[in-house]
């Protein structure tokens, strides 16, 4: 099961990496500025372990946690050739 999930800090930044320490389902994250503070991204064996990753984000202090589940990943092609007209 994979997903994405986007974190609000609260008054003092989480710790990448000690949850990605903690957590082997933190595959790599994301540094942001804008809505969110940061994105995880998580190959969790299934919901249990998404759940307890989430649960441990709002007790290291996240004030928002979204989490938007993977149905496919997509990757770029390589380029078509199309005949000229």
């Amino acid at each position: 099961m994979h997903a994405l999930v986007r974190v609000g800090f609260g008054p003092v930044p989480l710790d990448f990496d000690r949850l990605s320490a903690e957590f082997p389902a933190v595959r790599s994250g994301f540094a942001l500025a804008g809505g969110a503070d940061l994105e995880l991204r998580l190959a969790c064996t299934g919901p249990e372990e998404l759940r307890a990753i989430s649960t441990a984000l709002i007790r290291a202090g996240a004030v928002r946690v979204q989490v938007d589940l993977v149905l496919r990943t997509l990757m770029p092609g390589p380029p078509t050739l199309r005949p000229v007209p």
